[in-house]
């Protein structure tokens, strides 16, 4: 009796920590799903499998310090990026209209995901909280930016197979390019 009791232990203990866990590791295979990027059309990740190495990477807030760092890090090396076969992805609990903003104010050419309900964060294990609004000015304006969820700064790359084959969990946005590039040099 003690024995089944604790394989149950066990098997509880595992369950609950894959559920509150990590989420995705290098290995894994990403399960397919799909958001409304700043565009406003629907960005199906099993679309993009395949043609090149996915840099997927989770940001607290459109238009804030070192949400903006980071992305016009990612904007300023595309060409480097691109020669190692690589496409970036931002995803964000922003709506897509805060997106939009966010896009057109850093002229960031790659696709930005709206995640407000935390599922593809919930999907990778990236940690969120809840989300918020701020207010920024832009071309002279106010404009109140709207979330429903904040991410945690994460990232990973997905390699061409679907599979996770780089994670980042304590991303440091001034670097976070630099690391990637690193890594996809070296594969």
């Amino acid at each position: 009796m003690k024995g089944i009791i604790f394989i149950l232990l066990i098997t509880f203990s595992v369950v609950s920590s894959s559920q509150n866990g990590n989420g995705l590791e290098p290995g894994d295979k990403v399960p397919g799903f799909q958001a409304t990027s700043a565009d406003g059309t629907t960005w199906n990740f099993e679309n993009h499998v395949g043609d090149k190495y996915i840099v997927l990477y989770f940001y607290p807030a459109a238009m804030t310090g070192g949400c903006t760092a980071q992305a016009c890090s990612y904007r300023d090396l595309s060409s480097d990026l691109e020669s190692e076969d690589a496409m970036v992805v931002g995803v964000s609990g922003d709506n897509v209209e805060g997106l939009q903003v966010f896009k057109k104010a850093h002229n960031l050419n790659f696709t930005l995901l709206s995640d407000e309900s935390g599922e593809i964060a919930s999907l990778f294990g990236v940690p969120t909280r809840e989300g918020g609004t701020i207010t920024r000015e832009v071309d002279g304006k106010e404009i109140e930016l709207e979330r429903g969820t904040t991410a945690n700064r994460w990232t990973f790359i997905i390699d061409k197979k679907g599979k996770v084959v780089y994670k980042n969990d304590d991303v440091d946005a001034s670097k976070d390019t630099e690391e990637v590039l690193s890594f996809l040099k070296d594969k």
